[in-house]
């Protein structure tokens, strides 16, 4: 399943001093295959990372050790995404 993290930053501070960490963190779970998808929204207010795992605990548990949640710059809203198969014909 997919598992998609919206990452809204609430300190500009500490997400500028933690995301290069976040940024590794992130690359090194798409190597693994646990990362579909991830980048920051155009207005800089908020990123996204669409998680591949096997329940939403696991998704959780990827979300909540990325070092920008860990370290307090952004707050995490975790959802289950069921993307479309297209084209639908």
């Amino acid at each position: 399943m997919k598992y998609v993290a919206f990452l809204p930053i609430i300190d500009q501070e500490k997400n500028k001093l933690h995301r290069p960490a976040h940024l590794d963190y992130i690359n090194a779970l798409y190597k693994e295959g646990k990362v579909f998808a991830a980048g920051p929204f155009t207005d800089g207010k908020a990123g996204l990372v669409i998680y591949n795992a096997v329940s939403y605990e696991e998704a959780l548990e990827l979300a909540k050790n990325d070092p920008v949640i860990v370290e307090g710059a952004r707050t995490l809203e975790l959802r289950e995404w069921n993307p479309l198969s297209l084209p639908l014909d």
